[in-house]
């Protein structure tokens, strides 16, 4: 089973940016790729989804045209480049994966939070004026 880890969390004006890293461990990324996050007293929810064998994506509408996800397989590495950051971005930012992954309507999937369940341990973003 592949070992994720997150880092590049931090605090961040609004407006500004900031890029995220899922380094994955134990085996090579395959399969749906997805970054998630939980603001305090909220649901977990999608961010966006990569298909690291078709390198096509996915975006929750809220992060669309502010956030871009992009892998590097030399690295077993994926990333959430940030920007435009706005304060209800803040939250634990999450890497998943899920080794079945197709394409709907031209786009990864799963997408649902309900379908991962090899999660990295989260790195906290807060974004404030």
């Amino acid at each position: 089973q592949v070992k994720l880890e997150e880092s590049g969390g931090g605090s961040v004006e609004i407006g500004g940016s900031l890029r995220l890293s899922c380094a994955a461990s134990g085996t090579y990324i395959s399969g749906c790729m997805g970054w998630f996050r939980q603001a305090t007293g909220k649901e977990r929810e999608e961010v966006a989804l990569i298909d690291t064998g078709l390198d096509t994506t996915h975006y929750a509408d809220s992060v669309k045209g502010r956030f871009s996800i992009s892998q590097n397989n030399a690295k077993n590495t994926i990333y959430l480049q940030m920007n435009s950051l706005k304060a209800e971005d803040s939250a634990m930012y999450y890497c998943a994966a899920n080794p079945l992954c197709t394409l709907i309507s031209g786009r990864p999937s799963p997408f649902e939070t309900y379908a991962y369940k090899n999660w990295g341990q989260g790195t906290q973003v807060t974004v404030s004026s």
